[in-house]
């Protein structure tokens, strides 16, 4: 992989050499959609799910019929395969590889302030800048059909976002690396200032939702007074005895992963219950739990601990070297998503840990719920649909910023709109192709090649 900045480079240098790329990779040939001979999304579905648990492949593939958007957000391996056919610029920062609209969402900061970031870091490592672009741009495509938005105006709203992460990212450039890793976009008040209904009550929802509201959601109290985790099945299961036993241990290990302030803290709660726990689209069949402890005063804290697997980059991508620190390790892949998490948020969750099972199985642990939201787009109007598009580019930008070859991405995209304009043009030519690998993947459950279940 070649760095464009080495340790001690210069940043003028590094700009130089993104402009030059635009002899060997114009940036117009980001418009043009490249795939895979023998391209087979389905059976890249069928490969996910094996080494997932058996009876949530069902609710995984319920959850990816409900529209294309749904099945896009858990198709990020066929898309990384398509992505890896086509053109790249071969700049390489720290990257997210889910970087869709639904990855961005609102969460608490250490401080108790609610911040608005990128979310989700399963995916993520290093790679190419663009992917996580066009990754956007297809997400914000979908989300404006959903809507009944045609062509036109699609690539308008595409285009505007793209032009709003790289007018971030040259606005980042202009500052010192210690100034772009404390800048901080105060994105929650962006919401709340900007007058929209869905912003307003995203924001609202965020912060009713803490770790008290969501233990009345999950948890009961028995006759004893105790707390215990509820049965919901399949979306809720609690563990047996034995396996507690063995999370318990892996909280002593996690807790080790900690900053010494944080871990003190924690030291000071007991575990009282652990159950398995179904999230998201892309996400359903992996290893997930929630953790319920106990405090000295009888408060309660609930985390999250999910299995974290090889990134879509090392598997579908052809990009080994994906850790954000270099070394093989036992623990590589829940290094690899604690470690990007802390690189492309402004503020990360104090309590981001990590274990290893014995059969090698990574996890990465965080709090569960503390004021997390997200923005419901579904009624949202043409400039709510804008400003919310824009303030994800730019927060992406503020991400990709933290890595230093960030300069040849500011040189090669420039000041125009050659960029932008491309990447809108593929992701409205790609969306279709997301569409009709829907309605082949909807004929595949019909035909009973995929289970189905509720949940």
């Amino acid at each position: 992989m070649a760095r464009f900045l080495p340790p001690g480079g210069d940043a003028a240098t590094a700009r130089e050499s993104g402009r030059d790329i635009r002899g060997p990779v114009p940036r117009s040939e980001h418009a043009e959609v490249v795939v895979p001979e023998h391209r087979d999304p389905l059976r890249i579905i069928e490969r996910t799910h094996a080494g997932r648990i058996p009876e949530l492949i069902g609710v995984r593939v319920n959850r990816m019929l409900q529209s294309a958007h749904a099945y896009y957000r858990g198709t990020v391996d066929v898309m990384t395969r398509d992505l890896a056919a086509g053109p790249r610029t071969g700049i390489h920062v720290v990257i997210d590889a889910d970087a869709h609209l639904g990855n961005f969402g609102l969460y608490a900061s250490p401080e108790r302030r609610l911040v608005f970031d990128l979310n989700d870091f399963d995916e993520a490592g290093i790679g190419p800048w663009e992917w996580d672009l066009k990754r956007m741009g297809v997400s914000l495509v979908l989300e404006l059909a959903e809507q009944g938005a045609g062509e036109e105006r699609a690539r308008a709203e595409v285009t505007a976002m793209i032009g709003a992460y790289r007018d971030q990212l040259r606005r980042l450039g202009e500052v010192s690396a210690t100034d772009r890793y404390f800048a901080s976009v105060d994105a929650a008040s962006e919401l709340l200032g900007a007058g929209y209904p869905s912003f307003d009550r995203g924001v609202a929802k965020a912060r009713r939702r803490t770790s008290e509201q969501a233990l009345g959601k999950v948890a009961r109290i028995d006759e004893r007074g105790r707390p215990y985790l509820d049965v919901q099945p399949p979306l809720l299961v609690p563990y047996p005895p034995g396996r507690i036993e063995r999370v318990r241990h892996r909280l002593r290990e996690y807790l080790t992963t900690l900053h010494a302030d944080r871990a003190l803290l924690l030291s000071q709660y007991r575990l009282v219950d652990v159950a398995r726990r179904v999230v998201g689209v892309s996400s359903v069949g992996t290893h997930c739990s929630i953790v319920l402890l106990q405090g000295p005063s009888g408060e309660h804290l609930l985390l999250q601990v999910k299995e974290a697997l090889p990134s879509v980059l090392e598997t579908y991508g052809g990009l080994p070297d994906v850790a954000p620190r270099p070394g093989p390790t036992q623990d590589a892949h829940a290094r690899r998503v604690t470690g990007s998490q802390r690189i492309l948020q402004s503020v990360s969750d104090p309590f981001l840990g990590r274990t290893v099972d014995p059969d090698g199985r990574n996890y990465f642990w965080r709090q569960f719920r503390d004021m997390k939201g997200s923005i419901d787009l579904s009624e949202a109007g043409a400039g709510e649909v804008r400003a919310y598009a824009a303030l994800c580019a730019r927060q992406l930008a503020r991400a990709h910023a933290q890595s230093p070859d960030a300069f040849a991405v500011i040189g090669y995209l420039g000041r125009s709109d050659a960029v932008p304009a491309a990447i809108a043009a593929w992701s409205c030519d790609y969306a279709q192709i997301v569409q009709q690998d829907w309605r082949d993947f909807a004929e595949a459950v019909a035909d009973g090649r995929f289970p189905c279940a509720e949940g």
